[in-house]
């Protein structure tokens, strides 16, 4: 089944209308339920900071698990077999680096943004304006991702088809997260991400059991089928089997890898949720929580790929999509048939929407309180002002992230997400980690990391590739194409880290001790409660 095949036979399920319809009042019923418990910016920012851990760890798995790693890893896993299994466990191995090097000590920091921690110890106005400009750009390369997927996996979920009609349904999507973060903060966000958390879940894991239902629930019967069918035989699961491409191929699949390793760490949206529990222990069991949920998640995701493999065979996945992309779905409609592809479908664009909205959040809480509050207004902005900005602030990120998918069309959504981990790791994280950890760290230190890392990740990243120099680049009839790879994390995030340490040398003012032993002190406290 081809992908417009694909397309067609979902259009003509009625049923689609309807999942889809009841979907989106869902969302705006917890957004208006929501509103009520948004009314200060504590509450707004971090849901009061009062979220059960359990809960916050489901919440911080959904704000995790994107539409790419539903369709795209299953996808890579069946076309790769064995080469595939580095991105199962990428995502369990970031969950280890956040609970035992971050998740406690930014909880203890008390603070609403990455700013807020490193303020703690650093001149807090240059600080936050680099934090605040650093967050808006992996929440802008993000959110545009996201939406331009959306807008692609919706327009044939509804059975629409054109430009145009895809562009009014990216505009749509994005009306609908404005009102749902605007409205509600956090707390609207937690509610959406539950949702879309139980609903992959439980699909996914359904589609799992047909899976294995279909092969006797015998896991060596399925990964030997999949092997047959692969075309390389028992190749299918060694190490090396679907190797293919040059020396810098193989390096930008590290350099990506190496980005979503290290750069789910320094997600803003991701590290919000560490502050939006009472206790440093809950905030470690939100991430052990989140961990567990990222292990069967995992573990299903193997079993649809190497069952689309098994199932579906390579020729009938390539013919979908190149990259394995409806893999997932052919294999819902193979086993399922119209109603299970439904299903999957709407999860997947569930998954999406979802995402954005803590992006959106963690955006518009930098803008209120980063650069609004502490560089324009100095620290002395009052609460209901801080509230309002940020209310605005979600609609002209949303409206910013809508018109830049409009014009990025042919953006590549797998580039654009793997930027915003790129920079988060290249200039975020070594602030971060440095922030918490290195005595000696400066301000000068931290801003030639955040600047350096962030210039370094984008301006490689507009000299890759991706961007130029090629038919599948954004800019096919231009050719400014200096840079070998399209991730660049594996210069980035190394030159954020040794611009950190190099500014802290060099630079003029030095460290102060006293605060740093101050915020030691508070990290390794587990105090109930800390305020911002």
């Amino acid at each position: 089944m081809s992908a417009s095949q694909l397309s067609a036979q979902i259009a003509h399920n009625g049923t689609t209308l309807i999942v889809f319809a009841v979907f989106v009042v869902c969302v705006i019923l917890i957004a208006l339920w929501g509103a009520a418990d948004s009314d200060t910016p504590r509450r707004f920012f971090v849901s009061g900071r009062e979220l059960p851990s359990g809960r916050n760890g489901i919440a911080l798995f959904g704000d995790f698990i994107s539409a790419a790693t539903l369709l795209g890893t299953p996808g890579l896993i069946a076309l790769a077999g064995f080469d595939g299994i580095p991105y199962l466990v990428g995502p369990v191995v970031v969950w280890a680096v956040i609970l035992l090097v971050v998740a406690e000590p930014f909880h203890n920091t008390g603070s609403y943004t990455v700013g807020d921690a490193l303020a703690r110890r650093l001149r807090p106005r240059p600080v936050h304006l680099a934090m605040g400009l650093a967050t808006l750009v992996i929440s802008l390369f993000y959110l545009t991702a996201q939406l331009v997927g959306a807008g692609a996996l919706a327009a044939p979920l509804l059975g629409i088809s054109g430009e145009a009609a895809q562009n009014y349904l990216m505009v749509f999507l994005g009306v609908l997260m404005i009102i749902y973060v605007a409205l509600s903060g956090m707390h609207g966000a937690t509610l959406v991400q539950l949702l879309k958390a139980a609903v992959l879940l439980i699909a996914s894991i359904f589609l799992a059991g047909l899976v294995l239902a279909k092969f006797h629930w015998n896991p060596s019967d399925l990964l030997g089928t999949a092997a047959r069918r692969s075309g390389v035989g028992e190749n299918f699961l060694a190490p090396g089997a679907r190797a293919q491409g040059t020396g810098t191929e193989a390096l930008d699949r590290v350099s990506l890898q190496l980005g979503a390793l290290i750069g789910a760490a320094g997600l803003p949206h991701i590290l919000m949720r560490m502050s939006v529990v009472r206790s440093a222990r809950a905030a470690r069991r939100s991430v052990q929580w989140t961990a567990v949920l990222t292990c069967v998640f995992c573990v299903t995701a193997g079993i649809l790929g190497f069952g689309a493999a098994a199932v579906l065979g390579p020729e009938t996945i390539v013919a979908g999509s190149p990259s394995g992309n409806t893999a997932t779905l052919l294999l819902a409609h193979s086993l399922g048939g119209s109603w299970m592809l439904t299903v999957m479908a709407c999860v997947a664009f569930a998954t999406i929407l979802a995402v954005v909205a803590g992006i959106a959040l963690a955006a518009a809480t930098s803008v209120a309180h980063d650069l609004y509050g502490a560089v324009l207004k100095r620290g002395r902005a009052t609460e209901e002002k801080e509230l309002m900005v940020a209310r605005w602030a979600v609609v002209l990120i949303g409206c910013a992230a809508v018109g830049l998918s409009l014009l990025a069309e042919r953006l590549n959504v797998s580039f654009a997400a793997g930027l915003a981990f790129c920079v988060a790791a290249s200039a975020i994280l070594p602030a971060l980690l440095y922030g918490l950890y290195w005595r000696s760290f400066t301000t000068t230190g931290a801003l030639w990391s955040i600047y350096g890392g962030l210039v370094s990740s984008v301006v490689l990243a507009v000299l890759s590739p991706a961007v130029s120099g090629g038919p599948t680049a954004l800019f096919p009839d231009m050719d400014f194409n200096l840079f070998p790879l399209q991730y660049p994390t594996i210069v980035s995030a190394p030159l954020g880290f040794f611009l950190g340490w190099l500014g802290s040398v060099l630079g003029r003012d030095r460290p102060d001790p006293a605060t740093y032993s101050a915020l030691e002190l508070r990290t390794l406290a587990s105090a109930d409660d800390t305020s911002a």
